[in-house]
């Protein structure tokens, strides 16, 4: 069993735990018809499946926790996931990371983690949360539709001219209220 608690000055080091790898094993086609999102999927040929891992980001919890909010979740002690909100100029909280150990992955970890961020941005007064994704990375898509996130926009843009060119990000959007 895991615990869920925000993430304070004493246990600052656990907003650095590394990033682990994943598996790209397809991608979502976002389409926007008739003022509606819908998507599609795209799974790769057990050939064309490949695993990536994200950098690890190094973060600064004296430079971050003004104007953010560290969610972490813990299995006997030991930071297993990790949540960061940031509040935002309008009415949804932006959710900044989730990531969660590879051990501990699909046992309701990120789940949880996303539960606790619900209630915080109800304690905020916000209407959500929403998040990005890239296209290929599916599992973390379909992660976000199954626990109540809907499309609400793509950039098709934010890669060019990057070794990540191809790419988009699909934003989702959770209501929480």
């Amino acid at each position: 069993m895991f615990d869920i608690k925000i993430i304070n000055e004493e246990h600052k080091e656990d907003i650095n735990i590394p990033n682990e790898p994943f598996l790209l094993i397809g991608k979502m086609i976002p389409s926007y018809v008739d003022e509606r999102w819908n998507y599609s999927v795209l799974y790769f040929n057990e050939t064309d499946i490949t695993e990536m891992c994200f950098p690890d980001e190094n973060y600064n919890y004296a430079e971050m926790k003004d104007d953010n909010i560290f969610i972490g979740a813990y299995d006997k002690g030991n930071c297993i996931g990790l949540a960061i909100l940031q509040d935002a100029w309008f009415k949804y909280m932006y959710l900044y990371d989730l990531k969660v150990f590879k051990d501990y992955r699909h046992k309701g970890v990120a789940t949880a983690l996303l539960q606790k961020a619900k209630e915080i941005c109800k304690e905020r007064q916000y209407s959500g949360i929403y998040t990005q994704a890239q296209d290929n990375n599916l599992s973390a898509c379909l992660f976000y539709i199954k626990t109540g996130f809907h499309i609400g926009g793509l950039d098709t843009n934010v890669y060019k001219g990057t070794k990540q060119e191809g790419k988009a990000d699909i934003i989702f959007y959770l209501d929480c209220s």
